[in-house]
């Protein structure tokens, strides 16, 4: 593999672990973390030693989502050309797709914000151990789009996943284990353990049957049109970019900033501000 900036990587007793390292910009992912995160996420999958990861993320969250401060050329060239932006998207849309179908299980160990892009990544691991003090939520929908991938409807059924979508709200940890988003949520300050029992139960049985067993379940969420739903979220998202307020919104973070504009639009939902 490369040597990595914004990802740590540390493999032993069977698990690799693989933690997202831009903790003063809570994980917001760009381009080069993206391609770091794959590098190591291929590197655990050849690896004979390997049969689980772990994703996780350092300092206060798991991660804030798709890096948009302003300034972002392939964002700006996007935003005057919708197939420009849909190809955007589907690359994305394909990283995501490339977790999802890795051989071996991988866990995603979700504390604070997973939030926009964050839960569009925790969505393609295999199975998520939470925080209680998790947040899953994809506030851009009030006022940027629409989810570039959706795996909401697959892991939190439709009442849940249309709350999501409709209210931009966040669903904490104990929630997401009560509906079935998370396969469990603990206290914070266990959730390390946690994350670590479960990878090394699973990292007990050999690989051939963790492929076997991870395969059957995907290929009954590819039968209910997972990659194709995929493609079309990429599409919806590139659509959705065409509303006014997108452009509202995107002119408001040129001028007074991104956090001011985030402040301003979830000031009524009560959430995510001084995040």
């Amino acid at each position: 593999g490369m040597t990595y900036q914004y990802v740590l990587y540390e493999t032993g007793s069977g698990i690799a672990r693989v933690t997202m390292n831009r903790p003063e910009k809570l994980n917001a992912i760009n381009d080069d973390l993206l391609r770091e995160l794959m590098d190591a996420m291929y590197s655990a999958e050849a690896d004979p030693e390997v049969r689980v990861i772990i994703l996780k993320g350092n300092g206060r969250s798991f991660s804030s989502g798709y890096d948009i401060s302003p300034g972002n050329p392939s964002r700006e060239a996007a935003a005057k050309n919708i197939r420009v932006d849909i190809q955007r998207l589907h690359r994305v849309t394909r990283r995501w797709s490339e977790i999802w179908n890795l051989s071996k299980p991988v866990i995603a160990q979700v504390h604070g914000y997973c939030v926009a892009g964050g839960t569009d990544l925790a969505m393609h691991c295999d199975l998520i151990v939470a925080a209680d003090n998790a947040q899953f939520g994809f506030p851009a929908v009030r006022s940027m789009g629409s989810p570039p991938t959706h795996m909401w409807i697959y892991h939190a059924g439709l009442q849940w996943s249309k709350f999501a979508l409709l209210t931009g709200d966040s669903i904490d940890g104990a929630t997401a284990e009560k509906i079935g988003l998370a396969w469990k949520s603990v206290p914070l300050n266990e959730l390390d353990q946690v994350a670590t029992e479960l990878a090394e139960k699973i990292a007990r049985i050999p690989w051939e049957l963790l492929a076997a067993n991870k395969s059957i379940v995907n290929k009954a969420v590819e039968l209910m049109g997972r990659s194709v739903l995929q493609q079309i979220a990429g599409e919806n998202d590139a659509i959705a970019h065409r509303a006014p307020v997108v452009e509202e919104f995107t002119q408001m973070a040129a001028d007074i900033g991104l956090k001011a504009a985030l402040e301003w639009r979830d000031k009524p939902f009560r959430d995510y501000t001084g995040g």
